[in-house]
């Protein structure tokens, strides 16, 4: 089911361009706020999701771009062998697809992947976040709704 790959392209074009637009807009570490609970903050997280391992001394880069890298090719495979009435998995592999492949080129340039949606609650913060990180989190979402049965593929007629 490649003919998603167009879904996987516009989440790689929305967050690379959103993350382009943070850095060349903003100062590190400098907030906007947007809403009583929401925040544009400029960061860099070298490490993975919720900045697990950004302490870790470097090799952490090559190691999760090696691991999106796999991940990607993996995903690519998988859409290739679903069959037509797979939609709901499909696009969710294909946004899962762009959000990995968004923070693996921020990986390769950079060494660290721009982060810059900040949602809080008075001094509490969630982790700051982009556009890849949405897409990946909203394509597993689809992919558990999926296995679980809460929607129920058609099958083809035979």
């Amino acid at each position: 089911m490649l003919k998603w790959l167009w879904l996987s392209l516009l989440a790689l074009v929305l967050d690379q361009g959103s993350k382009l637009a943070i850095a060349g807009s903003m100062k590190l570490y400098e907030s906007i706020p947007i809403m009583p609970f929401f925040k544009l903050t400029y960061v860099h997280n070298t490490g993975a999701a919720f900045s697990f391992l950004s302490e870790a001394g470097g090799w952490q880069r090559w190691f999760f771009a090696g691991l999106a890298l796999m991940i990607s090719v993996v995903i690519a495979v998988w859409l290739t062998r679903l069959k037509k009435h797979e939609t709901l998995l499909a696009v969710a592999l294909a946004l899962v697809l762009g959000g990995a492949v968004g923070n693996l080129i921020d990986r390769l340039a950079y060494g660290y992947v721009i982060d810059f949606l900040d949602v809080y609650y008075e001094s509490w913060h969630w982790p700051a976040f982009n556009i890849a990180d949405s897409a990946i989190t909203l394509g597993v979402v689809l992919m558990l709704a999926e296995s679980f049965g809460l929607v129920h593929p058609k099958e083809p007629d035979l």
